[in-house]
This record gives structure tokens, C-alpha cells and sequence, in this order.
């Protein structure tokens, strides 16, 4: 009893140490950038390497269109809709100004050139089709990306069209949402990137006037002006001025770097690269695999009389103080024995990493089995087998 009460009490302690590392602000860098409003974070951790005005709430223009390719992935991952699926675009879609690919009305394509007409072109006319075809209109759409920024906790976002064409006040979205919603999509879906890395792409129109060729071509300058770069989305209108969620890998690290409202541009990609670079150069990452099994644990009053164990995962940490991640220690944290019945993928206990003696994360040590708490019959079982040998 003395010893699980003392294994609560580290666990507790650690807790405490972890949320109150995690609640430290940014320190600001010296980085130079026109862009009033940014932020940087490594994708797989969401590590806020560095932000600059970050929750203010600005029209983010086509940004918007990072949450409508994230509404239509997950209804591909759910199986609601297929790549292969025709759309067929409607009048109102058509009608759509700003950049867009010039769908006819009644003319199909499928989903999978919907994307690309999206994420290359960044097309509104593309936008409300494919919003039209999942949810039967760009109304039921937009209510599905509010709901998901909400669950994302997105709490300075709201989303008035699927598209960012928008000039209403009550469209809205800050550097840290779009660096949320940008890290959601990147991470659950990568398969995003096979479009986000396309620079230029022929589609077919075929309309009662025939057929024709169209090219598009990528409104992300950076696929040609920075190396590392790997996305993600760009949006300009004359009220949200210039936006990007830029994306970036580069030796097993990978950016997401958003500007808001910049001058021109050329700031919006040169205050990108800026940012990139600054997150290359400071950024060491730590990672265990965790792909061995931490052992068995002993089971009391069970069918069994030990379970084995698995990790949830891989643990991963970001470092941007230069500090030796050689020195990182991991220490396993578990009860002595586990009463039965036990569960498979119930928490059993915690493997917590140390860097410099403090608590830097941990991951939980899960049963790998069920074991079933033991009846009369059993424990007759046993004495019987104990007596025959």
C-alpha cells in the first residue's frame, strides 16, 4: 500500500513539473520579420519554437482552405467519400471569384483533381463543389470546419465559407489556430504532401463547348525557392493582406511555420524561409522508439499469474537550448504486482525522461493482455495440478 501511495506521489510530482515547464512562455528570439502576426512549432511534438502575436484574430483568406482539405480527408479516411468520386460542380460554385480553375456548371471531376485544384490552384470554385459533394451544401460544410476547430481547440477561429473569399468580420482565425489546424492535417494525413509538393499539373475540362487543357500552377513559391519545403497553403485578399502556413523536412525534423498579414509577397515567403531556417538551426530532437517490450508484471488473484506490458508509443522531445540530448535518462515507473482482472491497454504504469535532472515527458506502459480475476474452480485447478506433480 506504502508503495503505491509513493508511486502516486512521483507520478503527481512529475505532473506538476511537466505542466508547469509546459506554461512557461516562448522566450521572444531576436528574428528579424516584417510579418506582424507568426509562429513556428515542430509538427510532431507541436513545440512552439517561437511566436510573434500569435492569437490575434485576422482574416486568413485561402488559409481557410488548410481546414476544408482537413474536413475532406477525414471523410476519405471515414470512407464517406472516395478519391475516384465524381463531383460535379454546381452553378453556385461556378460563380465563385477570386482564384479558381473554372469549373463550367455540371462539369465533373474527381476528387482527387478536386484536391489538386485546391491545394495547387487554390481553387474556390473547386472548394464549394468538393464542400457541396460531402455535405450536401457549403452551409453544412462550414458547420462541420467550425465543429472540428473546436475540437481542435481553435478558440479564436470561426469559419464563415469553405474557401476564405469571404470579407465578413465573423471569419476569422489567428497564427496559433492555423499552426494547429496546419499540424493536424500534415500529421494525421501526410498523403497530403503528394499534392502540396506538386508545382504545376495539367487537368482536363470536358464541358458541351469539348475539351480543353489547363494548367495549374502553385500559388507556394516556396517549392522552388526553398529546398526543404514541403507545403502547405497560401491566401491573400486585400483585407487579410498576405498569409502562409508553410511546412518544411529537413534530416528527420519537420516546421510548420505561419505568417499573418504580411506587407507583400515577398515579405510573406522571405519571413517564412527566416522562420524555417531559425527552427532548423536550434531544433535537436530526441527520440525512443520504444519498440521493445518493457517485461511482464505479476498478477495476483488471477487466471495468470503475470501479464505482459507494451509502451502506447514513441516518446519524442524537441530541444532548442543546445542542450547534450545524450544525457537524456528514461525511468520506469510500476507497481509492484497488478490485482486481477487486468484489461489489455490499460494503464499499468509510466516511463518518464529526465534531461538534467528535471522532467521533460513521459509515456504510459500498457497491459498487453487481458487476465481474467480467478474463480473457485481455478484455484481448485491448480491445487490439483500442484498435488499431481
Amino acid at each position: 500500500m506504502e508503495k503505491k501511495i509513493l508511486i502516486r506521489c512521483v507520478a503527481g510530482l512529475i505532473a506538476v513539473v511537466l505542466f508547469v515547464q509546459c506554461a512557461v512562455p516562448v522566450q521572444a528570439a531576436q528574428i528579424d520579420i516584417s510579418t506582424p502576426s507568426a509562429i513556428l512549432i515542430e509538427a510532431s511534438t507541436g513545440k512552439v519554437i517561437y511566436e510573434q502575436d500569435a492569437d490575434s484574430k485576422r482574416s486568413p483568406a485561402s488559409i481557410t482552405k488548410i481546414m476544408t482539405l482537413l474536413i475532406i480527408f477525414e471523410s476519405l479516411n471515414e470512407g464517406k467519400v472516395k478519391l475516384s468520386d465524381d463531383v460535379m460542380t454546381s452553378a453556385y460554385a461556378k460563380s465563385m471569384g477570386g482564384s479558381q480553375v473554372f469549373l463550367e456548371e455540371g462539369e465533373t471531376q474527381t476528387l482527387e483533381t478536386m484536391i489538386k485544384c485546391i491545394v495547387v490552384a487554390s481553387g474556390n470554385d473547386a472548394s464549394v463543389a468538393v464542400a457541396e459533394h460531402i455535405a450536401g451544401s457549403e452551409t453544412a460544410f462550414v458547420e462541420k470546419m467550425n465543429a472540428k476547430a473546436k475540437e481542435l481547440g481553435m478558440t479564436n477561429t470561426h469559419f464563415e465559407d469553405c474557401c476564405g473569399l469571404t470579407d465578413s468580420d465573423n471569419h476569422y482565425t489567428t497564427a496559433r489556430d492555423i499552426a494547429i489546424m496546419s499540424r493536424e492535417l500534415t500529421t494525421k494525413y501526410p498523403q497530403i504532401f503528394e499534392y502540396t509538393k506538386i508545382w504545376m499539373e495539367d487537368i482536363t475540362h470536358v464541358t458541351a463547348q469539348g475539351s480543353s487543357i489547363f494548367t495549374l500552377s502553385s500559388t507556394n513559391k516556396l517549392l522552388r525557392q526553398y529546398e526543404w519545403a514541403t507545403g502547405l497553403k497560401t491566401g491573400s485578399t486585400s483585407k487579410a493582406k498576405y498569409c502562409l502556413s508553410a511546412t518544411a523536412s529537413k534530416d528527420g525534423t519537420d516546421l510548420i511555420a505561419v505568417v499573418m498579414a504580411a506587407p507583400d509577397p515577398k515579405a510573406r515567403f522571405q519571413d517564412a524561409v527566416t522562420l524555417l531556417n531559425y527552427g532548423f538551426n536550434v531544433c535537436n530532437i530526441y527520440v525512443d522508439a520504444n519498440d521493445t517490450k518493457p517485461g511482464n508484471m505479476e498478477v495476483r488473484g488471477g487466471v495468470e499469474k503475470s501479464v505482459p506490458l507494451c509502451y502506447e508509443g514513441e516518446f519524442r522531445y524537441v530541444d532548442t537550448d543546445g542542450n547534450d540530448l545524450g544525457l537524456v535518462e528514461k525511468m520506469i515507473h510500476l507497481p509492484e504486482y497488478a490485482p486481477a482482472p487486468v484489461a489489455k491497454g490499460q494503464v499499468a504504469g509510466e516511463a518518464v525522461y529526465f534531461l538534467n535532472g528535471k522532467a521533460i515527458g513521459s509515456v504510459p506502459i500498457l497491459f498487453d493482455a487481458d487476465v481474467e480475476k480467478a474463480k473457485y474452480i481455478d484455484y481448485l485447478k491448480e491445487g490439483l495440478w500442484y498435488l499431481l506433480l
